[in-house]
């Protein structure tokens, strides 16, 4: 993992890739061509996110509603002070003392089909690790490093996937998205539980009531910039690269904020294996509907859908498809930002080059300018 001071190199879960239907070409990593997920169900909440039956009541007071809450007008949020900060906080909690937070509820939020397991997890901090939307807390695993005998386990990073004021809307939780990574034998087949990713099993299987130390908030670099109420955003994501979108959406759209009234425009594509896949889909899709002047929602399902070739969609071909749309914003001043696998990037940056070479632009140049202009936000793992 990552450490804080690498800003563009934050994990927002397990750093592994997807096999051959990577969400996007060329995303696995060297030495992980054995690494997979496998569909275990979480520990915690009964309910998965994309079943319709009926919901677990306190639940209703936490993450699921989310949902209800987007079709209806802004939630009130509190306490305001937390908009008083000039500065975001960073590293409240180091690793040789961490904060020790509470496990609210752990559910999984894919469909059955999903290629994986990703859960949404809520932890109680009691408000005593306040933090900003883009940024990441750190979390140690239980148990003893394996590398260094007698020693703690090393913090992973998560990119937080709540506002400030967290699902309950009152500063005291915050949430992360954490895909589960499982170690399969290439020989045997068999899973090799010594392999596994360490910090995503412990969190996924995580009980109401269990205790998890947290260190930070760290990074800088995904931070919402809300001097211009009106700006536009183009958020692309892979897979939990999706968590500080998320955040960043019900800042947005969710909740009523006394000091940041948006009316820019907010634009998320979102790369995944395929329908089950996707990640608070209905939470987006009601911003949708409720905001359609103010939010765009383009995804890219590469067991489903096909690109103009006739190949897999990956998140890059939907950049292409809007390519000439995107490339006017950015000229105007949009904000674009990238969280998921880091191999995301280089498909991305090809398609943006060609792009720009089409236009008669030197990719070089623009990205260039972008990143002194602080238009450039990259968060990958």
């Amino acid at each position: 993992m990552a450490s804080p001071a690498l800003v563009s190199q934050v994990a927002t879960a397990a750093p592994v890739s997807v096999g051959s239907d990577s969400f996007v070409k060329g995303t696995a990593l060297k030495g992980s061509s054995n690494i997979n997920f496998r569909n275990k169900p979480c520990v915690g909440m009964a309910l998965a996110w994309k079943n319709k039956t009926q919901q677990p009541r306190h639940l209703n007071k936490v993450f699921c509603m989310s949902v209800q809450q987007a079709s209806r007008s802004k939630v009130a949020v509190k306490p305001f002070e937390l908009e008083n900060a000039k500065e975001p906080p960073l590293n409240l909690y180091k690793p040789k003392e961490p904060y020790t937070a509470t496990i609210v509820s752990v559910e999984r939020i894919v469909g059955p089909k999903a290629p994986g397991e990703t859960c949404h997890i809520v932890i109680d901090h009691g408000g005593n690790v306040p933090y900003w939307e883009g940024q990441s807390y750190g979390v140690i695993p239980p148990g003893e490093n394996p590398k260094k005998p007698g020693s703690p386990n090393t913090v992973r990073l998560y990119s937080i996937a709540s506002t400030r004021y967290g699902d309950s809307f009152d500063g005291k939780t915050t949430s992360l998205c954490v895909r589960r990574a499982v170690y399969y034998d290439p020989e045997t087949g068999e899973e090799d539980p010594s392999k596994n990713g360490i910090c995503s099993n412990f969190l996924c299987d995580s009980k109401p009531g269990d205790k998890v130390q947290i260190t930070g908030p760290s990074g800088k670099i995904m931070l919402l910039p809300e001097d211009d109420p009106n700006a536009t955003h183009i958020m692309i994501a892979t897979g939990t690269g999706v968590a500080p979108y998320r955040g960043y959406l019900r800042r947005m759209f969710m909740e009523d904020v006394p000091t940041f009234k948006f009316g820019g425009l907010a634009w998320l594509f979102l790369g995944v294996a395929n329908s089950d896949s996707l990640l608070y889909d209905e939470e987006f899709t009601n911003y949708l509907q409720q905001y359609p002047d103010n939010f765009r929602y383009d995804k890219a399902l590469s067991r489903e859908q096909k690109n103009k070739n006739g190949d897999k969609m990956y998140v890059q071909d939907k950049i292409e498809e809007y390519s000439n749309e995107i490339f006017k914003l950015l000229d105007g001043g949009a904000h674009i930002y990238f969280c998921g696998l880091k191999g995301m990037m280089p498909g991305i940056q090809d398609t943006l080059k060609r792009v720009a070479e089409q236009r008669g632009e030197s990719w070089d140049q623009k990205l260039s300018r972008l990143k002194k202009n602080k238009q450039w936000h990259v968060e990958v793992y």
